[in-house]
């Protein structure tokens, strides 16, 4: 099996869920996936935010306010609905995968949340008919205004499982509800669930989360079975170069296997140069080049 360092697009199309796991953990701590808007008009014209975001270094794509029963992504035209997650995949030549959100309709909120289409919500209906899409792996998350809990992961995980699909499991921040976002017992819960990958805030990317909690965090879920993704869902993927850099480190030194930045840098993409910023720092110059410069047709 390659590291998804040395893995090219062919390598990726004919990986499953283990292998692509198996990539991930053998690249230790230099795997990194970038989130984007499908609704948002693109950086330019012409293309969509998952390509600007594969041309910066991104290993992965995460599409982020997909409706499954409407796969629009702007930028992607004249493809058949059933079509577009595959089409994506030919484009960027990475594995590309969607957030689907568990609703918690019993949840204490802070603030006045947002009401999904059932294709956004994380429900059995929903998870099937993502991967009949084709999508390489489920992020059970939540966006800002959501009402998602932990709670409502967990349940989604067991569900997501039941269809073998790839699951990443947990919150970036609060999601509008009143409660905590990651302690020992939940991360331990999501991965007993059946979540491959368990997301975390990333250090310094809501208040509180430091190195030595984030640490802590990761070291639980790697003792449980699971592998470790750190996260910026706070906007920081438009802030300056040094603090995605500092950010960067702390997640490598945490233990993160998988680095993810978030959508709201841009118009739905991080500023695509915090993208590459990212990579160089985790992996330097050498495999951020070759991953933004190795054609789709190798």
């Amino acid at each position: 099996m390659k590291r998804i360092l040395d893995c090219t697009a062919s390598d990726f199309e004919k990986m499953g869920k283990e292998d692509l796991l198996q990539s991930i953990k053998a690249s230790e701590g230099r795997t990194l996936i970038a989130e984007v808007v499908c609704q948002a008009t693109p950086v330019y014209p012409g293309l969509t935010n998952a390509e600007y975001a594969s041309a910066f270094g991104a290993d992965l794509i995460l599409l982020n306010y997909l409706d499954v029963y409407v796969p629009n992504i702007e930028g992607l035209e004249n493809v058949h609905p059933d079509q577009t997650i595959h089409e994506m995949k030919k484009l960027v030549g990475r594995p590309v995968g969607m957030n689907l959100e568990p609703v918690d309709t019993e949840a204490e909120s802070l603030e006045t949340l947002n009401d999904l289409p059932e294709g956004r919500k994380a429900i059995p209906s929903s998870l099937k008919k993502a991967k009949e899409l084709g999508v390489d792996f489920i992020c059970l998350t939540g966006n800002p205004k959501t009402g998602v809990t932990n709670k409502a992961i967990k349940k989604s995980i067991k569900a997501a499982k039941e269809l073998d699909l790839l699951v990443i499991a947990g919150k970036m921040h609060g999601a509008g509800v009143k409660e905590g976002l990651a302690a020992n017992d939940t991360v331990k819960g999501f991965v007993y669930a059946g979540a491959d990958i368990v997301l975390l805030p990333g250090v310094g990317t809501v208040p509180g989360v430091t190195l030595e909690k984030t640490q802590a965090l990761i070291d639980t879920v790697h003792d449980a079975g699971a592998i470790a993704l750190t996260t910026i869902g706070t906007s920081q993927e438009g802030a300056e170069k040094e603090t995605i850099q500092q950010i960067a480190l702390y997640n490598k030194m945490a233990g993160a296997d998988i680095h993810h930045i978030g959508d709201a840098g841009m118009n739905g993409i991080a500023i695509p140069e915090r993208i590459m910023d990212y990579s160089i720092t985790i992996r330097g110059k050498r495999h951020t080049y070759t991953r933004m410069a190795a054609s789709v047709r190798r």
